[in-house]
């Protein structure tokens, strides 16, 4: 049993990890602070092919739709720098692109497809309502046909990229089959009439991270905007999540590792009774058991990438997968601020945003 990575994972964990240092590092407390992912970052993002990771170089992604543990690699070392970016991409490519590729048609990936793929359109995945939140097959959102076009109408909350997207994946229900629900997933343009951004969130963590409201008031789709055929659209979006949860694994193990290079570097600076804290057997307890809990989600996230490249079943494993990164996340941002003592809770030390950051994964 081979639990190596490739060379070329290592060069790609390099790269990734000297762009994020030198481009986002610098800037995550501010972006923090404003709400808002820097611009600029946005297009250098687009010249590294960040938005089109998993697609195919057909349509504008990066080619590796075949290697889901170099996309893992990638979100968990924009994660360990800035939870907000690493949310961001994850979900754009992990439940916009990737779909698209998967279950879109040659239309739907040259319409589509390509301008997500090479970062000129950002996406955005919309399921969870009001009243629909782990449970999806609650939702309420609905469509009837009305001659050649759909017409959608509802509400979805806490959509990920949502008000700066410009292309949606919108679950809405479109009949019944039998006593249950029918739900078809269908790509929405933003700048279709009847289409609006509601309440953007004011969020603990990730708050740079978009996360608003979605309102569709007799938005008009299409027929060719059907993703994967009416009525297929709850078996496509347990797909969609179960492949995402790989990337917000990837993402948690990234924060979690932040935590515990944050704790090392101020264990090893700060002094108490004439030497170093790094030397008092109680926080080298913290720092280990930080360290044996990342490393346990990482393989973990790597082993569900893996059967996910392996063309295996990855659902138990992803979901796994993700429930234990993102209890790492919290484990080790809980830690690193205890580490940290009093200076935890001040901004002024990366450890207080990792701290909020965390959280949310743990719920999502």
């Amino acid at each position: 049993m081979d639990f190596s990575i490739t060379e070329k994972q290592k060069m790609i964990r390099r790269i990734t990890r000297e762009f994020v240092e030198e481009y986002i590092a610098p800037i995550a407390e501010e972006s923090d602070k404003k709400q808002e992912l820097n611009q600029k970052v946005f297009e250098l993002m687009k010249k590294m092919n960040y938005f089109g990771i998993c697609i195919p170089k057909k349509y504008g992604g990066a080619g590796l739709q075949n290697d889901t543990v170099s996309f893992a690699i990638i979100i968990e070392e924009i994660g360990r720098i800035d939870a907000s970016w690493a949310i961001t991409v994850g979900v754009h490519c992990s439940v916009v692109a990737y779909p698209l590729w998967i279950f879109g048609n040659e239309y739907q990936r040259q319409k589509f497809l390509y301008p997500l793929a090479t970062g000129e359109r950002l996406g955005a995945f919309a399921l969870t309502e009001a009243n629909a939140g782990s449970d999806a097959a609650g939702i309420e959102t609905n469509a009837y046909l009305d001659g050649d076009e759909w017409v959608l109408n509802g509400s979805k909350i806490f959509a990920t990229n949502g008000g700066i997207a410009k292309t949606l994946l919108v679950a809405a229900r479109t009949g019944e089959k039998g006593k249950h629900p029918s739900f078809t997933v269908f790509i929405v343009d933003t700048d279709t009439p009847g289409f609006s951004v509601g309440v953007k969130e004011d969020k603990l963590g990730v708050r740079a991270s978009n996360t608003s409201e979605l309102v569709f008031q007799d938005v008009r789709v299409p027929k060719e905007n059907i993703l994967g055929g009416i009525g297929n659209g709850f078996k496509i979006v347990l797909k969609i999540l179960d492949f995402g949860r790989i990337i917000i694994a990837a993402q948690c193990v990234g924060l979690a590792q932040a935590c515990l290079e944050a704790s090392i570097r101020y264990a090893n600076e700060r002094e108490q009774f004439g030497r170093k804290i790094a030397q008092f057997q109680g926080v080298q307890w913290k720092i280990a058991d930080m360290g044996c809990t990342i490393e346990s989600a990482r393989l973990l996230t790597y082993k569900s990438a893996y059967l996910c490249d392996q063309g295996l079943d990855y659902g138990l494993e992803s979901s796994m997968a993700k429930l234990m990164a993102s209890e790492a996340a919290m484990k080790a941002a809980h830690m690193a601020v205890q580490v940290h003592g009093g200076y935890g809770l001040m901004k002024a030390y990366q450890v207080e945003r990792y701290f909020r950051d965390a959280k949310m994964a743990e719920i999502s």
